[in-house]
């Protein structure tokens, strides 16, 4: 059966990646090694523990990510515990997303490998790159900051202070994608919003408007290819009560 081809969209998790400051990062070590416990045959395996925030590598926002004045989306309010996390709008009511998608190549638009740290997207921006998103679609946006990811300072904060900082859109870009009813709006930074901010973006689509936010997306090879619709696939993890959960996305072209 021919699928189309496959573009895989995840950055890769190791100990040292990029990880928001508020967020724990991505911690890995063996628990066992091959050759510690050996069965009657020569066979022996090795296992290894995973730590690691709901929002850390490539992922997805639940809705139950961010509030505004106590309510989340649709003015509920929150039914939280430290045990069973945020149970509304939690990430485990997320279906498996297999949406149409477009890609919004800033970089390519700006004729440069990375936007500089500062680079506001605005909707001039999103007009000119001639794509639209379908309603119920996904609208993901390259900087180019995913050719950072091996550098975990530049991609976080641009290699200067303790602050994130990095290009995307603020509220008119955000409200420019909203008023296109998509369901998810990406990018290949780590807060998808320019920042610093106050997280307004977040506020808008999350709260304000109910579409999830993906981040930490690998969008170089699809761009090398010139794609620029497809089919994006993913699957968040059925985490009770989490508001975000890592990803596998692919990009699937016919």
């Amino acid at each position: 059966m021919n699928v189309g081809k496959i573009y895989d969209l995840a950055q890769p998790l190791f100990a040292g990646m990029p990880h928001f400051p508020t967020h724990p990062p991505f911690l890995r070590t063996l628990t066992k090694r091959h050759g510690e416990l050996v069965l009657p045959n020569g066979a022996s395996s090795a296992a290894e523990v995973i730590t690691m925030g709901g929002h850390v590598g490539t992922h997805i926002d639940a809705l139950s990510h961010f509030s505004c004045d106590g309510k989340l989306y649709g003015g509920v309010e929150p039914v939280q515990s430290y045990s069973d996390g945020v149970t509304t709008y939690g990430v485990d009511t997320v279906e498996p997303i297999f949406r149409p998608a477009v890609l919004f190549d800033i970089s390519r638009l700006e004729n440069v490998d990375a936007l500089p740290l500062d680079f506001v997207v605005t909707p001039e921006h999103l007009a000119a790159c001639g794509v639209t998103p379908q309603k119920g679609g996904l609208a993901l946006i390259r900087t180019g900051w995913g050719n950072f990811w091996n550098d975990a300072a530049r991609f976080i904060t641009g290699g200067s202070g303790s602050i994130v900082r990095g290009p995307g859109p603020k509220k008119a870009g955000a409200e420019w994608l909203s008023k296109r009813g998509i369901f998810a709006a990406g990018s290949d930074t780590v807060a998808f919003e320019h920042s610093p901010s106050n997280m307004e973006v977040h506020v808008h689509l999350l709260v304000e408007r109910g579409i999830h936010i993906i981040e930490c997306l690998n969008l170089e090879t699809l761009s090398a290819a010139g794609v620029k619709e497809f089919l994006f696939v993913a699957l968040p993890l059925k985490i009770r009560g989490g508001t975000g959960s890592p990803i596998r996305p692919v990009a699937v072209v016919e």
